[in-house]
């Protein structure tokens, strides 16, 4: 649940982590997420008004996700959000996911506007996309098999490190060195990705060292790192190409991937001085609501708000 100012100012953003109840599974189990998204939400936006001191007739418009996402958790926040909104006699808007990462950077830098090249990486995505202008995308890239994200969940439990995977790899690749454990970095023709590839490499990389119970902490500290780079590598090496063919004034990298360590570092070499490149800080790459609202400012109205779990751009 999130307050924005105007599209571009935060005003609250409070988000209820689900990582215990979900960490026993290795992964998000659906029923569970949307049950702590019917029982948690309400609270949420009472403690967001009240720590501003506001009403919801003083909200302007509601905002909620439409999808891509979990079928469950969107249809109680388009059921919340039209409750609300009856409630406070608002208008509601619904707003595309993928929209909201890209909408993330505004909220980082308020001056920002599009034309702009934005990489989006999550654990379902990681497409390049252009945006013209306000509202309007066009894919010039993504992956043709495993997202980014879903492939550093997968390599830290091929690894042992738990539950999140992409906060437990970046912390154990700060203590490893990739050149010790080289593994491929993933190159596609044109502006595709593919990193199904790298996860068997990974997984074959563990079984010939003796598999998990034979690694020592450098060896996976080192593996770790390995498969960072190899990430990271790929997804700008497309990054860099797309920018030399589209050529803009701002470019965007974002998405819960985008919180990785070394992707911000390396985004800002490769970019150098083409672009101003924005990345937003972690609390605003993963999941939240303040990005939903920013991508909500001024976008035209649906008529229909019906959850859509594979929404695309």
């Amino acid at each position: 649940m999130a307050l924005v100012e105007d599209g571009r100012r935060v005003l609250a953003n409070l988000v209820h982590s689900q990582e215990r109840a979900h960490a026993p599974y290795g992964g998000v189990v659906p029923e569970l997420a949307a049950r702590a998204h019917l029982e948690k939400l309400p609270g949420l936006v009472r403690e967001a008004l009240d720590r501003q001191g506001l009403r919801g007739g003083d909200v302007d418009l509601v905002a909620v996700t439409l999808g891509p996402g979990l079928v469950g958790c969107l249809l109680v926040g388009v059921g919340l959000a039209q409750g609300l909104a009856a409630a406070w006699d608002r208008p509601v808007a619904g707003v595309n996911h993928l929209w909201g990462h890209v909408y993330a950077a505004l909220l980082t830098q308020p001056d920002l506007e599009p034309p702009l090249l934005a990489l989006v990486v999550s654990g379902a995505h990681s497409d390049l996309v252009r945006m013209p202008a306000h509202h309007r995308f066009e894919v010039i890239g993504r992956t043709r098999d495993d997202a980014a994200g879903e492939a550093v969940d997968k390599a830290a439990r091929t690894l042992g490190l738990g539950y999140p995977g992409g906060p437990a790899l970046d912390r154990q690749a700060r203590r490893g060195d990739p050149r010790r454990q080289a593994l491929p970095v993933p190159s596609l023709p044109g502006l595709e990705y593919s990193f199904s590839g790298l996860k068997t490499a990974l997984l074959y990389r563990v079984r010939d060292l003796g598999g998990l119970d034979a690694l020592d902490e450098a060896t996976r500290s080192d593996l770790a790192a390995a498969f960072e780079r190899s990430v990271v590598e790929s997804l700008l090496e497309k990054l860099d190409r797309a920018l030399d063919r589209w050529p803009a004034p701002e470019v965007v990298v974002c998405g819960g991937v985008a919180a990785n360590t070394l992707l911000r570092r390396r985004a800002e070499e490769v970019v150098g001085g083409r672009a101003r490149l924005t990345i937003p800080p972690p609390s605003l790459c993963t999941d939240n609501a303040a990005m939903i609202a920013a991508a909500a400012s001024g976008a035209p109205r649906e008529a229909d708000l019906r959850a859509d779990p594979s929404l695309d751009w």
